[in-house]
């Protein structure tokens, strides 16, 4: 069996025995332009991606991120074939070979793990530091720093449950804990980390990284870039005649585009040959943005919901369109305009090789990091007498769709 590790969560996928490829395989769906990369390619170049991350971005155990997150993206037809691994932590790059097909990752500062293309061994990017503007995080109390609070014990509650609790979600080894922050009323009153994890540990993430990207919706959206009952403003879309002119940002903001995009509960795709686009925008090397709104219409919008990362990556066009309109730098602008704002002094954002946020998984943060996004969020969207959020923002993002 194996396992991912995540802040406080784990999620199991198994293996299965490996057959043989066709010997003419099929090209991307609603995509010909992109030439077809095989599970085992795609497998070996999220292998590496993860691997690279967990190394250089979370200072992992490379034995400990091969058990427990490096297949988490392969499809189960490889996840139990054997795996040869590069670290070199010279390069700061992974190698990865699996079914002799070999992709690589490096680490990029700032902007973490990138895969490189498949027979490439560059991005199409310029890399740059992503700085804080706030002081030592030891020097501030929580929450804008890591200096404990002075607030005595919240009067009514009980300490030992409270202890009690935090045992309990570290009972089970096999439930791969890695952090726990309890806040109450704005105060930590619960906190544990396992072994080899601290309070400044990067952790990967995954889907919690989609709060982000609706944060950044939020942010743009206040700054009067289009609202939400607005037609989604991806160029392509707003020519005469196109279907999609008819999703609105809320649509997309839903889940319910309609855009057609293969994913993991689409049982009839076969793993030895086929790769879903809900997993492919993480491991293709592809730009993803690009990818997400080509996609034709399969669904009227509005009238079918599915989880699937089509929708998020729209929503990252958006943000980046917004931000480079109002000619800001994209890639320091979480940092700048949310982060610096509550508290975050690092946030580790992962991109595609065309420097797009892939904010719907490769996403790094602490666990107190996410206590501060949710304090964020119980706060209506206001911290400490400033409104970073429109009002109704926190309703919208908790309220199910129709």
């Amino acid at each position: 069996m194996t396992r991912r590790l995540s802040l406080a969560a784990i999620l199991a996928v198994s293996g299965a025995t490996l057959l043989a490829q066709p010997a003419v395989p099929p090209t991307r769906p609603h995509h010909p332009d992109i030439p077809y990369q095989s599970p085992a390619s795609l497998g070996a170049a999220s292998y590496a991606k993860i691997l690279c991350s967990g190394v250089f971005v979370s200072g992992r155990d490379d034995a400990e991120i091969k058990r427990n997150s490096a297949t988490f993206l392969m499809t189960s037809a490889y996840q139990s074939e054997p795996v040869a691994a590069d670290v070199d932590r010279a390069a700061r790059r992974v190698r990865v070979t699996v079914q002799g097909v070999t992709r690589t990752a490096a680490f990029y500062g700032d902007q973490g793990c990138v895969i490189h293309p498949e027979g490439q061994d560059r991005v199409f990017f310029t890399p740059v530091p992503v700085r804080t503007t706030l002081p030592d995080a030891a020097t501030q109390p929580w929450p804008m720093g890591d200096a404990p609070a002075a607030s005595p014990w919240p009067a009514g509650l009980d300490r030992a449950r409270m202890a009690a609790a935090v045992d309990l979600a570290f009972a089970d080894p096999q439930g791969l804990t890695a952090a726990m922050v309890v806040v109450y009323k704005g105060q930590i009153v619960g906190e544990r980390y396992m072994p080899g994890i601290t309070k400044d540990t990067q952790l990967e993430s995954w889907s919690m990284g989609k709060s982000l990207t609706a944060t950044l919706v939020g942010l743009v959206v206040k700054s009067g870039a289009f609202g939400l009952g607005d037609p989604v403003p991806v160029p392509d879309w707003r020519r005469p005649g196109d279907p999609r002119g008819a999703i609105r940002v809320r649509d997309v903001m839903r889940m319910s585009s309609g855009l057609s995009f293969t994913g993991q509960d689409d049982r009839w795709m076969d793993p030895r040959t086929q790769y879903h686009d809900h997993f492919f925008i993480y491991a293709g090397a592809v730009d993803a943005f690009k990818y997400a709104t080509s996609s034709p219409l399969e669904f009227a919008p509005n009238t079918v919901g599915r989880y699937r990362n089509v929708d998020p990556m729209t929503l990252g066009f958006l943000v980046r369109q917004a931000v480079e309109r109002q000619g800001e730098a994209y890639l320091t602008y979480p940092q700048r305009a949310l982060f610096d704002q509550i508290g975050i002094r690092r946030q580790v954002l992962e991109t595609d090789p065309w420097g797009n946020f892939l904010l719907s998984g490769y996403d790094y943060g602490t666990a107190r990091n996410w206590a501060r996004l949710g304090m964020l969020y119980l706060q209506d969207g206001g911290w400490q007498g400033q409104r970073l959020l429109p009002g109704g923002w926190t309703t919208l993002v908790r309220t199910p769709a129709p």
